[in-house]
This record gives C-alpha cells, sequence and structure tokens, in this order.
C-alpha cells in the first residue's frame, strides 16, 4: 500500500495527519497486541510439548494450532482470557477497511483497486478464519497470524513517522525502513501460505459450509475456494511490485542531493522548510487550464477543480482534443493560449543563479555564441540508388520491398498513407539521394532517430546533442564513414583543435541550459538553406515536458526567422490525438475478434477495466464532421508524455 501524504508546509498539522497518526497509532498497537500474546503463548505451547517427550516437530505444530486462541493467559501474563488474540486479530483487520475510504478519499496515494484487493484478501481469511474451526486449528493459521502481524507492525509504524516527519523516503529512521522495504521477501510467501491454508481447511469445514443452511454449502464451498484460485496468478506480480517499490525506494533514500536548478526548469510551487519546491502537478494544471479555457472558460475552471489529478487528469485531456475539433480557430486558439501559459510559467535560471521566465529569456539573443565543427563524409555516393530497408536480418529493395510494405499495409502495421510513401520512393530512387538537404536533429544521438538512414542517404545533418565525448565520438565516426556530412555547435575553434579528441571533448550543447544560444546559432547557420528540424530528445518523467519545451522555443523561433523551415517529431505512444477513420474502424473490428480469445477474456476476468481498454472513441463533432481519436495514454505513465502540446 502506497505510503500516506506528508503534512503541509510548516510546524502545524492538520485535520487529515492529526486523524492518519491516530488511525496508524492505534493500528500499531492493534498489531502489537497480537504479537505480544502471539509470541510468548507459542514459545510457552512449544517448550510445554517438549518437555512432555514430544519432538520439536510435533511441538511446533501443536503450538501453532493453538495460537488462534492466545489469551493474556497463555501468554503468562495473568489469569485474565480477554481481550484474546482472535478479539483484537478481528478489530485490527476490520479496521483496514477503513484504508479503503481513506484511498477512495484521497487522503493517502494508495491505488483504490489495489487497496481493495489487499484488504478485501484478508477480511475473507479472517471471516473463513472466525468461522470455522478447522481453520482456526492448523498451522497455516498461526503462519498467517504471525505473517500478518510481522509486517503490519514496521508497516503502520513506518507511515506514523512519515507523517510526522513530513518525508517517508529520508527522513524515516532508516532500521523502520529497512524493515518496511524487505520483510515483505518472507513474510508475504509465509502469509500468502497461510491464507491458503485457511481457505483449503474451511472448505473442508462442514460447520463452516452450513453457514448458510444445508441448501447452500456448494455456494460456500465454492466461495472458500474461489480465492486460491485467484491467489494464483495474482501472488507473484503482488510480489515482484513490492521488489519494484524497494528498488526504487531505496534509490531514493540514497541519491545524491540534486544540483542547483540551472536552465530550464519547472516553476517553485512552495517553501517547505527553507527549500524551494518544483511540483509539476500545480504548473501542468494551470498549463492545460489555460488551454481549454481559452475556448471554454467552464472547462478551464474544472481542470483548475480537479482534486484527484493523479488519476483524473486523462479526462481534461480528451476535452482540449474536444474543444480542438469545434474548428481550426479555436484548435489554433487553445494551442497558443496553452503554449503561451508555458512560456510564461516555466522559468530560466542563469549560470549567476538569476531566475526570469523562460519567456523572457527567449525573447533576447544569447549574450555567447557557438563556434561551428564541420566534418564531410569520406565515401563516394553509392551510384547504384535504391530505398534498402532491413528486415529479418536482410536487406529488402525493390519489388520485394513493396510487396513487404503491401503486407505490413494489409496486416495493419502501418497505415496505408505511409504504404504509399515507401513505394513512391522505391518508384522514384532519385528521392533519396539527400546530398542538398539539411536536416537539424535536436536529439541526433537518439536510437529511435534517424541520425543513422539520413548518413546513409548522403544528407547534410547538422546535429544537436549533449556535450559527452563518447557521444561525438559515435556520431563523427558515422559521418566520416558516409557520403553526407555533420555540423555541430562546438565551445572553441575547430581549426584550433590539437587532435579529434579535443573535438570531441569541445563539441555538443544543452538543450535546457542553452536554449538561446542553441536558437541563435542556428538561425545564423547555412543562410538561404531550408531546414528540417526533428525533435527527437526524448526523457523521463517531468523533464520530458522541459525538453519539449526547449525544442518548441527553438523550432517555433526558426520558422519565425527562416523561410522554408519544416518540422519533424518522435511521438510518443502515450498521447491521445486524431486518427482516420479507416484506423478507428480497424481498431474497432481487432478489438473485438481478440476480445474473443480465451487468454483475453481470462485476463479481463482477472483485471477488470484495467488491462485491455479499447481506444477506439466515439468520434467528436466538429466543424468538418465527425473526427476520430486514440487516447493511449496511461495514468501509470503521468501526465508528461502528453503535456507537450
Amino acid at each position: 500500500m502506497a505510503d500516506p501524504k506528508p503534512p503541509p508546509t510548516g510546524p502545524s498539522l492538520g485535520p487529515t495527519q492529526i486523524y492518519l497518526i491516530l488511525y496508524n497509532s492505534l493500528c500499531t498497537l492493534g498489531w502489537a497486541y497480537v504479537l505480544t500474546l502471539a509470541i510468548p503463548s507459542f514459545a510457552r505451547s512449544t517448550s510445554a510439548s517438549l518437555s512432555a517427550g514430544l519432538g520439536l516437530g510435533p511441538s511446533l505444530r501443536a503450538a501453532a494450532e493453538t495460537l488462534y486462541a492466545a489469551t493474556p493467559f497463555t501468554a503468562g501474563f495473568s489469569d485474565e482470557g480477554q481481550p484474546s488474540l482472535a478479539h483484537v486479530l478481528a478489530i485490527v483487520q476490520c479496521a483496514a477497511m477503513l484504508e479503503i475510504v481513506h484511498a477512495a478519499m484521497g487522503l493517502v496515494r494508495s491505488p483504490l483497486f489495489v487497496t481493495t484487493m489487499q484488504v478485501g484478501s484478508r477480511i475473507v481469511a479472517l471471516h473463513m478464519v472466525v468461522n470455522s474451526v478447522e481453520a482456526q486449528s492448523q498451522w497455516g493459521a498461526a503462519l498467517m497470524i504471525f505473517s500478518w502481524a510481522l509486517v503490519e507492525v514496521p508497516r503502520y509504524l513506518f507511515y506514523l513517522t512519515a507523517i510526522v516527519t513530513g518525508d517517508a523516503t529520508k527522513k524515516t529512521p532508516f532500521p523502520l525502513f529497512w524493515l518496511r522495504y524487505s520483510l515483505f521477501a518472507v513474510l508475504y510467501p509465509t502469509g500468502i501460505s497461510g491464507e491458503l491454508s485457511v481457505f483449503f481447511a474451511a472448505s473442508k469445514d462442514d460447520a463452516f459450509l452450513s453457514l448458510l443452511g444445508e441448501n447452500y454449502k456448494s455456494i460456500m464451498y465454492f466461495y472458500a475456494m474461489a480465492f486460491p484460485v485467484i491467489y494464483a496468478p495474482g501472488a507473484l506480480p503482488m510480489i515482484f511490485n513490492m521488489v519494484s517499490n524497494r528498488k526504487s525506494a531505496f534509490k531514493k533514500r540514497f541519491a545524491k542531493p540534486p544540483p542547483p536548478p540551472r536552465g530550464l526548469v519547472w516553476p517553485v510551487t512552495e517553501v517547505k522548510n527553507g527549500e524551494e519546491i518544483r511540483s509539476s502537478t500545480p504548473s501542468a494544471k494551470e498549463i492545460l487550464a489555460a488551454a481549454v479555457g481559452a475556448v471554454d472558460a467552464a472547462l478551464g475552471e474544472k481542470v483548475k477543480a480537479e482534486k484527484k489529478w493523479r488519476f483524473g487528469y486523462t479526462k481534461h485531456l480528451v476535452s482540449m482534443v474536444e474543444c480542438s475539433c469545434k474548428s481550426p480557430e479555436d484548435a489554433l486558439k487553445l494551442a497558443n493560449a496553452g503554449l503561451d501559459k508555458a512560456y510564461d510559467t516555466f522559468q530560466f535560471v542563469g549560470a549567476d543563479g538569476k531566475t526570469v521566465s523562460f519567456k523572457e529569456i527567449m525573447a533576447s539573443p544569447a549574450k555567447e555564441k557557438f563556434y561551428t565543427g564541420f566534418v564531410k563524409g569520406e565515401s563516394a555516393p553509392s551510384k547504384d540508388k535504391k530505398l534498402e530497408v532491413g528486415y529479418k536480418g536482410k536487406s529488402i529493395s525493390g519489388q520485394e520491398l513493396k510487396s513487404q510494405v503491401q503486407k505490413w499495409v494489409e496486416y495493419g502495421t502501418i497505415e496505408p498513407s505511409a504504404g504509399d510513401a515507401i513505394i513512391a520512393c522505391v518508384d522514384n530512387p532519385n528521392w533519396i539521394d539527400l546530398s542538398d538537404r539539411y536536416f537539424v536533429l535536436l536529439g541526433a544521438g537518439s536510437a529511435m532517430g534517424p541520425f543513422e538512414v539520413l548518413m546513409s542517404l548522403g544528407a547534410n545533418v547538422i546535429a544537436i546533442d549533449l556535450d559527452r565525448p563518447f557521444i561525438w565520438q559515435r556520431l563523427i565516426a558515422r559521418a566520416k564513414n558516409s557520403s553526407g556530412s555533420i555540423t555541430f555547435p562546438m565551445t572553441k575553434d575547430q581549426a584550433s583543435c590539437k587532435d579529434v579528441s579535443e573535438i570531441f571533448a569541445a563539441s555538443g550543447c544543452n538543450l535546457f541550459t542553452e536554449t538561446p544560444k542553441i536558437r541563435d546559432w542556428l538561425v545564423d547557420l547555412y543562410p538561404n538553406k531550408p531546414f528540417t528540424v526533428g525533435s527527437y530528445a526524448y526523457l523521463n518523467g517531468a523533464l520530458h515536458v522541459q525538453v519539449s519545451l526547449a525544442m518548441d522555443a527553438i523550432c517555433r523561433d526558426l520558422c519565425d526567422k527562416r523561410k522554408g523551415t519544416s518540422l519533424a517529431y518522435l511521438c510518443t505512444p502515450t498521447d491521445l490525438h486524431l486518427i482516420p477513420k479507416e484506423a478507428h474502424d480497424a481498431a474497432e473490428k481487432n478489438y473485438k475478434e481478440f476480445s474473443k480469445r480465451l487468454y483475453c477474456m481470462l485476463v479481463k476476468l482477472l483485471l477488470g477495466k484495467r488491462a485491455l481498454r479499447r481506444n477506439d472513441k466515439k468520434p467528436f463533432q466538429g466543424v468538418g464532421g465527425e473526427f476520430y481519436y486514440v487516447n493511449g495514454t496511461s495514468e501509470t505513465k503521468w501526465v508528461f508524455f502528453v503535456l507537450h502540446i
């Protein structure tokens, strides 16, 4: 389950935090009481059996079979029989149902579905062990109780300290942090094993099966046996998810402090304990609200009022696309409003630490200039001009390529328009001579970028990438082994470099920190030559928005200041955009066909609406008729990949 939200800025705690402190404290005490009775009762019972002459194995088994009936008396604390382990166990585990309410109300970041499944499965196991003597008096009940209690005591303590300290990652005591993210490796398998034993024991207990009456025994049997069927496919993913959470938590715990903000950055949204916080959520909401609000003020207000942004932003993105379809004027108005807001909102921190808006920094020329590096390829242009495509370990061309393209189109691998374009290139081999074309690659070293293809076609590539020597060693070496050329920014005159290693070290730039400088260099480079500018830089999380905005600023100014500039983009699959009706119809047909397959029906049954969701949607109505779209957004991937407008 996810960690609770940290308290708000300042020393005071709000009502929500006070309530969560009380809840976690009581749950910690409840589970600690269960352990306090369980451990000595188990030890005393084992010791008594050994003294009676039983072996270790039978003694442990006998102790386990009586653990559910533990009381203060069996633990050796008093002559009292109450409150018993069974009584407190029922109360504290039922209290966990409040965690479903917490998730539903947004008090914690836990996903509602996952929380419901985790708590619900335990409630079912509790119901069976409470109502089945057979389930109570077998070793698995003790295994389940110990596993639950040993996990829950440190978990609730961890949540408690996270709320009090305001930081679940770095300020919780390390022993508690380690237990929270390590005990699952042993206690999840043992807990699941114990729960399964309870299900199986209850399914054989006539008294349990008769709870609803003699006529409903079969229903109770299937109720008891349904959960082992669910546990089988669900246990390993849950454990692997915790492994991933552990890795992420430890990485954050021991991560080095981030460097001071520099260049294009998210704006400061709050100051907490003297530290500037640059949260992406408020800024993302403001930008999206400005875009949508430019054509529909009511929808803009809905974006601002969205409280569950993490899982609720998708519907607002759909609204944005729908608004864009109303008319060409609305589409441009919306896009410009969103971009203008982004330029005003994002900040640029200079080398001297001075902070201005990104709009302001891009409004003036940079104070410094790049030198220009150039390398001409040493290979002669190919005399046999033909389009070749690598496929299944070989290069195909000519009629073989055209036939394969047609198969791809028929199967749905590529759109018909893409197939027509490839075939046209095959039929017109002179088109693939790019020796007189200039391509600006923002993120030239990107694995999914066209650098390799452009070099093979003799193009003139203007490469923008990080100032890392190994990047330029690869790019320049590839350019030399081609009939094309590569032009790149440098921090010193190429002629002054003593050797190639010095050229590599002086090459490159940074889209975040040198955006105006890169723009100025490109604007002045190769006057009167039309540029095709491709945006291929791709980063994770919030950085993706920053690099997208930097590339947009460069593309915008090149379009304004250089005639004949054209643009290309590497799109993310996590997106929401318009598609032709033919693509919509094909997606609808494929979904109907595949959803009838057995494994698809099984996945749908187990995961419900979370999996195999159709992305062919009903069309929007706008000027010109119906507009079909695909919704490829994923809440688990967050809004960063779709925020770049």
